[in-house]
């Protein structure tokens, strides 16, 4: 008699899950696409800098990317900080032996070159690969550092959003009654404020910056999740393994934390992509109208509006608009695959995983 053959090994929910959204493939090559576009301009100094990684000048090594060295130390004439742009200082450091390792992209987010051929803003060019806005800053440069800013406010708003709404809706499910309409109250009231407003008063009053962005930013974006974690802990603690834990003595605390609060997580996951393509969309809108970050950060709103202001530096507008709409499709397309990967309808169709070194199934004799 032949043996029976081995049952497949059970996957676990989060294994499962994965496992549908790999099957969604636009979602999850979105993912691997903005993880390397991430990965990239975290590392921007070193791809796109006006200054070289490391020069190797009469027999010394320098590193002008960590250190500020004078013009002098190349040959100069003069005590100011070094410019590596200067044709005279180039040639300098490839006269004879010496050498220096440049950047892919030779200019940096805030680089003025003194010395280009063309008037500003400048068409593509050999010099400038996507052409340089009306101050004569480097197009690349400006956008592979306008996306590093965009995406880290993303992750930060969207953090804070995401603590602050399961915090507060996890509150207002879990108890219910008189707490949970005082802070439906609350919200009504809150969310009926004029957020622009507000955005406006607090930059005529104080100095613009990141920071005050993201406060005020944070103070309502995170009434949209609160309605969704609330939604899943009123359904999740009239189930029976809460009122079971309830009957052997567990704490509010650990219920929430250990029960109801791991299987209401769902929507927050589904919801942080969108939320950080809601997050990047603010933050260029503000910088569209000049109440976003500091003048002369690098922005993807500030070059927009340089493109509605230049109407013939066609090539302003478009790159922008270009990664704009790239980054919020990879988001989409990454909120559509988690969002079908943690439907629990779906959860049938994952395939178990085959026992190694089985064959084919055998038909009943």
């Amino acid at each position: 008699m032949s043996a029976s053959p081995a049952a497949p090994a059970s996957l676990s929910p989060g294994r499962r899950a994965w496992l549908r959204f790999r099957r969604n493939r636009l979602g999850y090559w979105s993912l691997l696409l903005f993880c390397v576009m991430v990965v990239l301009s975290l590392g921007a100094e070193l791809i796109s800098n006006d200054r070289p990684l490391v020069v190797h000048y009469e027999g010394r090594t320098y590193w002008p990317l960590w250190n500020d060295y004078p013009e002098k130390t190349f040959g100069g004439d003069f005590e100011t900080p070094a410019d590596y742009l200067d044709p005279y200082i180039r040639d300098r450091l490839t006269a004879g032996d010496n050498w220096a390792v440049f950047t892919l992209n030779p200019y940096g987010p805030g680089t003025l070159n003194y010395f280009a051929q063309e008037p500003n803003p400048s068409a593509p060019s050999r010099a400038n690969w996507l052409g340089t806005d009306d101050r004569g800053r480097d197009l690349l440069a400006q956008l592979i550092y306008g996306f590093r800013v965009s995406v880290l406010f993303a992750l930060a708003l969207t953090a804070i959003g995401v603590a602050l709404g399961v915090v507060t809706g996890a509150i207002q499910g879990f108890f219910g009654g008189r707490t949970d309409l005082a802070f439906q109250r609350f919200i009504e009231i809150w969310g009926s404020m004029p957020e622009l407003y507000l955005l406006i008063i607090f930059s005529a009053v104080f100095a613009p910056s990141v920071s005050l962005l993201l406060v005020l930013l944070s103070l309502f974006g995170w009434m949209g999740l609160s309605d969704y974690v609330r939604a899943e802990f009123l359904r999740n603690r009239q189930l029976d393994y809460v009122k079971s834990a309830r009957a052997l003595g567990v704490s509010n605390w650990q219920i929430i934390r250990r029960h109801i609060l791991p299987n209401s997580m769902t929507p927050v996951v589904t919801f942080l992509p969108f939320r950080m393509s809601a997050a990047i969309l603010a933050l260029t809108s503000l910088d569209f109208l000049g109440l976003g970050v500091p003048p002369g950060t690098p922005s993807l709103g500030e070059l927009l509006s340089q493109g509605k202001n230049n109407i013939d530096a066609w090539w302003i507008s478009l790159t922008t608009f270009a990664v704009l709409v790239v980054t919020l499709l990879l988001l989409t397309f990454m909120g559509d695959a988690l969002r079908d990967a943690l439907d629990p309808r779906k959860a049938a169709g994952t395939p178990a995983a085959a026992p190694q070194g089985a064959g084919a199934a055998r038909e009943p004799a």
